[in-house]
């Protein structure tokens, strides 16, 4: 059996999954993360748990033998829960899920668990390790001082850089519900008082030939480019962009394969730069990153390879 964490929105790319899971003749469990509430019943003990979800299908944990936590979403509160009792609501619910989860810290996991919340939730150590296997990145604070921030502006970005959130992402593979990276210009610096309250990543803007998004799976490499050289982000592009397979440099491989395999993630959605400059510059990796755009549009064999190597690493496991 093959616990599935998902979230309840989440529709093609797990069902890429599943319809794989089934020509296989292998079990699955679908749980999903924003439901792990009040409305499934939920059992913890010393060395196992029971888990029956709102359709009745129940679960034992001796039974499974793998997780792919394909996704993690907030719990989600009952409407007419008071207010006053929302925080308690969350943090036990979120404490549950968080025991539940770790019960199986002992069989493979897409990706480990604890491994997946720290890299997922350290944008700097991202980097830190990508720049250590000889990965080029771009220039980086992270901060909420207006001062050190301008200070950074005039000494690296040569009049012009890029501003984003650390912890906000598109909740869709299309980019829709994203707060998108914004261009920072001479002129928007008087616009910094505020960042005291939200602190943001800056780097220099890459004037770049195109974006690449790139899914890793345990060696294998699926790559789409996309040619948007105009937008700061290629999640906020629509129409007349479109994704293409693209070919990386052997060597931009091999970087890409010894950080993550120095990270301890199996698989990841990198985003990475062409720059006019001619590097390739790594931005980020995102373990819960959406593929299915490339998938449906490339016809990347992304859901089968990351069942295959799931399979493969239960049935060395037992």
């Amino acid at each position: 059996m093959i616990l599935c964490i998902t979230h309840s929105q989440d529709f093609y790319n797990i069902d890429l999954f599943f319809e794989y899971l089934n020509s296989q003749n292998i079990p699955y469990f679908r749980l999903n993360s924003d439901r792990l509430n009040h409305l499934q019943k939920i059992s913890i003990h010393e060395d196992s748990f029971e888990l029956t979800d709102e359709q009745g299908n129940t679960i034992h944990s001796d039974t499974i033998k793998g997780v792919w936590h394909r996704k993690a979403w907030r719990i989600t509160a009952p409407e007419d829960l008071d207010q006053d009792y929302e925080k308690i609501f969350l943090n036990e619910y979120g404490s549950l899920r968080y025991n539940l989860m770790t019960a199986l810290e002992h069989i493979p996991w897409i990706n480990p668990y604890e491994i997946e919340k720290k890299i997922d939730g350290n944008k700097i150590f991202q980097l830190k390790i990508a720049q250590r296997n000889n990965l080029t990145i771009p220039k980086t604070i992270f901060s909420n001082d207006e001062e050190k921030i301008t200070t950074f502006f005039h000494q690296y970005c040569q009049g012009k850089a890029i501003a984003k959130l650390h912890g906000v992402t598109a909740k869709t593979m299309s980019g829709e519900n994203m707060i998108s990276t914004t261009v920072i210009e001479e002129e928007s610096l008087e616009h910094l008082s505020d960042i005291a309250y939200c602190p943001m990543i800056f780097q220099p803007y890459i004037d770049k030939e195109y974006e690449l998004r790139i899914v890793y799976v345990d060696g294998e490499f699926f790559t789409g480019k996309i040619n948007n050289s105009e937008n700061a982000d290629w999640r906020v592009a629509r129409d007349g962009y479109f994704w293409e397979a693209y070919e990386l440099p052997d060597a931009v491989k091999a970087n890409l394969t010894s950080m993550m395999k120095e990270m301890g993630l199996y698989i990841g959605a990198i985003d990475m730069i062409k720059g006019r400059d001619g590097k390739y510059y790594f931005l980020e990796v995102n373990p819960q990153g959406e593929w299915g755009m490339l998938q449906k549009e490339l016809g990347f064999p992304i859901a089968e390879r990351i069942a295959d190597n799931l399979i493969k690493r239960i049935n060395f496991h037992e």
